[in-house]
């Protein structure tokens, strides 16, 4: 083994050698020096050097020695337009931005771009030098320009089945459509030759021969680029530049270049002009309405309900009782809550006088299998209004695969997780980073300084606040781990609420963060927050008054409802089942009853989402279409411990 591996070793620096005399430079780093810098140098881009040397991407170091693909050996090298005598070199300062830069040497933002590059790559970033070009037009050169041919993603399409079919490299695909993602949604636009230009006509490709006769060529959307289209958006109170941009999926600098007036500030009542395009309509913030009975809905509409109740394999079990199987089976107590709560909203459905067929059908799942494919076969699922579940999401998938030409809304009930994006996913459950993010434009929307203790044992929550939410300031941590309370205090801020989101579960982190925020509550407006369940705040060594007096804040996709209604809904269920509905039967009542209120709109289900947030017993349902495909729910409360002992919806 040992002789198999100096010789594979020993072969390959041969071969890469080989390949380096005729297509390689290599490139001594200076100290200094920038991956930019370099790239700009030998006309390659960032990610080309990454690529030969992934080591960079860590940081360079002096006389680390690069490997750089020449001209010569390159088939394909983007070339910018020659820079003007008269450029300027510019070096970026802290808290900078494009826009400013622009601003101040009265260039566009296409013109920065071209004499840099890099910068479509990596941003904008301090300490980078940047060639400021003249602002005299330089001539171009003609080159012949390519065909541009569009690719719309079929079922089971991968990338690299799509760069063969087109004769083209995967790391072409992805250069050219770099928001492309591991996972292909159907239906998705990928560019596969020429450049994406601003023009009407392009050419779209035909599917391939083997699957024409099962996916109709009219099922899959095809749309040509046209014009811009602006609508004039009036500010609301509390927004912020920051919400503003995540509302209309643009940055920061692209919202002040529309609108030059955000520069000196956000305003409640200013109108802003903003691009008329799916992502303002679907994510700009939904007000919530309660549904009614359409009564000018007369066509019968219909529901299915796929439900894991794995009859076959219960009545296969000769060992276990119901009664032994009920007390083991969680998942199947699960199940049979859900199914509970679903029976009662089908019920209150009938009461309002809902024209809705309805279906259960047993999934027959397990985490890896189910019986989806031939219940759509035999039950015609095809024609169905929508569906809910199954409750696996890997079978949430199969499903929504197999039903994606038709348009079938398939709802996932239960799971969190975020697989492949089908345009008819609906996934009910807000994924878990979408509830931190709430959690922080919640505290945003309050102007709050927002401090985070973090213990280190929590990396990825480390990582995720640095990468989306970097105004974020972290406590210093003592050399033990601990909390240092000096530290803490001196990132206070009078006259603001001073948010601390807390996350570790050391008893003795909890308890010196909580000390130091409650000695600091006669100077400062202290609030803790968490972003996650914490069973250590639940043990005894914690007092729970110190909790109330810190009005412990978080996130939640359920609620504690003392509403008539849900009052109404308690009594029913306990009056069918002889017990108390769990959150799981909670569920099962509030997505099904959600479900066939939007069907008796008179619209498709996806129509009542893009335009409808609903609340129903204990959740929320506030869709929004996700970038690479389907919604998700970003129907979340955020509770706070009141003085008073009780759990608040905070405003």
């Amino acid at each position: 083994m040992k002789y198999f591996l100096t010789f594979f070793i020993s072969f390959f620096f041969i071969s890469f050698s080989g390949y380096t005399q005729n297509k390689v430079i290599r490139h001594n780093v200076t100290k200094g020096e920038t991956i930019a810098q370099i790239a700009q140098k030998y006309k390659v881009t960032p990610y080309d050097i990454y690529q030969l040397n992934p080591d960079a991407q860590s940081g360079l170091k002096p006389n680390m020695i690069l490997l750089i693909l020449n001209n010569n050996g390159k088939q394909e090298i983007s070339v910018p337009a020659k820079i003007s005598s008269a450029a300027v070199i510019h070096q970026v300062l802290p808290k900078e931005t494009l826009y400013g830069i622009q601003k101040k040497y009265g260039i566009s933002d296409e013109a920065l771009k071209q004499a840099n590059p890099f910068l479509e790559k990596d941003g904008l970033q301090i300490g980078q030098t940047l060639t400021i070009p003249s602002n005299k037009t330089p001539k171009t050169i003609a080159t012949p320009t390519e065909k541009t041919v569009y690719h719309y993603v079929l079922p089971k399409e991968t990338k690299y089945s799509i760069a063969k079919q087109y004769g083209i490299t995967i790391q072409e695909l992805e250069r050219k459509n770099p928001e492309v993602v591991s996972n292909l949604p159907v239906g998705f636009k990928l560019l596969v030759k020429g450049n994406a230009q601003k023009i009407d006509k392009t050419v779209v490709s035909e599917p391939r021969k083997e699957i024409e006769n099962s996916i109709p060529v009219n099922s899959i959307p095809v749309k040509t680029p046209s014009a811009i289209n602006y609508l004039s958006y009036v500010v609301k109170s509390k927004e912020t530049l920051y919400s503003l941009s995540r509302m209309f999926d643009m940055s920061q600098e692209e919202l002040i270049a529309l609108n030059p007036a955000l520069s000196e500030g956000v305003v409640e009542g200013m109108s802003l002009k903003v691009p008329a395009t799916l992502a303002f309509s679907s994510g700009a913030k939904k007000e919530y309405a309660k549904l009614s009975k359409n009564t000018g809905v007369n066509s019968r509409k219909k529901l299915t309900l796929l439900l894991p109740f794995n009859v076959s394999k219960i009545e296969g079990d000769t060992v276990n009782s119901m009664a032994t199987r009920l007390k083991k089976d969680k998942f199947l107590n699960m199940t049979l809550d859900f199914y509970a709560g679903a029976l009662i909203a089908i019920d209150s459905a009938k009461t309002l006088g809902l024209n809705i067929e309805v279906k259960i059908l047993d999934s027959q799942e397990t985490k890896n299998s189910s019986n989806v494919a031939s219940l759509i076969k035999e039950n015609a699922l095809g024609n169905s209004d929508a569906i809910i579940g199954p409750f696996y999401q890997s079978n949430v998938e199969k499903t929504a695969e197999l039903l994606v030409t038709n348009e079938v809304p398939v709802i996932s009930p239960l799971s969190k997780d975020a697989g492949v994006s089908y345009a008819n996913i609906f996934q009910s459950v807000p994924p878990p980073d979408v509830v931190k993010n709430v959690m922080f434009d919640y505290m945003r929307s309050k102007a709050g300084n927002i401090i985070a203790v973090v213990d280190r044992k929590k990396g990825s929550v480390i990582q995720f606040i640095k990468e989306n939410h970097k105004d974020v300031r972290f406590s210093t941590l003592t050399a033990n781990g601990g909390v240092s309370a000096e530290n803490l205090k001196s990132l206070f801020v009078k006259d603001k609420i001073n948010y601390v989101v807390m996350e570790t579960e050391n008893t003795g982190m909890v308890k010196s963060t909580i000390a130091a925020m409650i000695s600091a509550m006669t100077t400062y407006k202290v609030q803790l927050v968490i972003l996650e369940p914490n069973k250590t705040l639940d043990t005894d060594e914690i007092n729970f008054v110190n909790l109330t007096k810190l009005k412990l804040t978080y996130p939640s996709v359920n609620r504690e409802n003392e509403s008539p209604e849900a009052l109404i809904f308690e009594k029913d269920f306990r009056k069918k089942n002889k017990i108390n509905p769990s959150v799981f039967a909670v569920r099962g009542f509030d997505i099904t009853f959600d479900t066939m209120m939007r069907l008796s709109q008179g619209k498709k289900y996806q129509e009542t989402v893009d335009f409808k947030a609903t609340e129903q017993i204990d959740n929320k349902f506030e869709y929004y279409k996700k970038e690479d495909g389907g919604y998700m729910n970003k129907g979340i409360y955020i509770l706070y411990y009141d003085t008073d002992l009780t759990i608040k919806e905070a405003n």
